[in-house]
């Protein structure tokens, strides 16, 4: 399948960010603006007609060691964080473009977390309260860009931070999957599995790192946070199909198709 930017733009602005949407404002309060804001971002919520609406997008860097391992980076470091923008969004099913200026496409298959409340140095023992639900998701990385800036000490954006970078998949609420702390995490590519770990070999668990991000930003209802990678990370190309799950959370499929023309 090859997506043109035509046939994205002419679905709406909710269609050109990969994601499904909530209302646009108001004609009125629209008429006030001098271009059409965009219209709200949203991840569906599993088996409903419900939405969530999204404010930020959060993402850990290095929390599995031996993804740390594999990239050759000091496992003594803590994890970090950087964000994505929320037209990076891409639903369940929906195919991604293979992206400009890269060679070196990876596939990271997350956990995704969604806060319904937020605050300042949230303390790890109250992470929970605010977790509305959990998600499967992918970072998505033109790796050899990422590799490149970091050479020169220049930020990650532009490995990070592209166009349909953060596939994910319809949120489970907290009262029906509870809190998923260990077991299995993997991505398949064309049905041949590259990543299978489990969520217990994060060096820092969701509500460690809800209360450290908690001292860098003040987190509100709406964020989401991808909380890192396991092992297994590597290219996938146009005509290939990514296929993520997490246990109790069901799958994320995601299709790779021609660059946008």
């Amino acid at each position: 399948m090859k997506v043109e930017r035509r046939d994205v733009l002419k679905l709406g602005a909710g269609a050109a960010v990969g994601g499904v949407v909530a209302a646009a404002a108001p004609a009125q309060a629209q008429s006030r603006y001098v271009i059409m804001p965009m219209p709200q971002a949203a991840v569906p919520i599993a088996g409903t007609d419900q939405l969530f609406p999204v404010r930020r997008i959060y993402c850990v860097g290095r929390n599995y060691l031996e993804h740390i391992r594999e990239m050759g980076n000091d496992e003594r470091e803590p994890p970090f964080f950087f964000q994505k923008p929320l037209d990076a969004l891409v639903m369940d099913g929906k195919p991604i473009p293979y992206p400009s200026l890269t060679k070196n496409f990876h596939y990271e298959v997350e956990l995704v977390v969604a806060l319904k409340s937020g605050g300042r140095n949230i303390t790890k023992e109250k992470a929970r309260d605010h977790i509305y639900g959990y998600a499967v998701g992918l970072d998505m990385t033109r790796r050899d860009l990422q590799r490149a800036s970091g050479d020169k000490k220049q930020p990650w954006e532009i490995g990070k931070s592209f166009d349909f970078s953060a596939p994910i998949a319809a949120l489970h609420p907290v009262d029906k999957v509870g809190h998923p702390r260990e077991g299995f995490i993997r991505l398949a590519v064309n049905g041949e599995v590259k990543q299978d770990s489990d969520l217990k070999a994060m060096i820092w668990n969701v509500d460690e790192i809800i209360a450290n991000l908690s001292t860098q930003y003040e987190l509100a209802a709406g964020d989401i946070i991808y909380t890192g990678t396991p092992h297994g990370v590597g290219p996938v190309k146009a005509g290939e199909t990514m296929t993520c799950e997490i246990v109790g959370l069901g799958k994320l499929t995601t299709p790779v198709v021609a660059p946008l023309a």
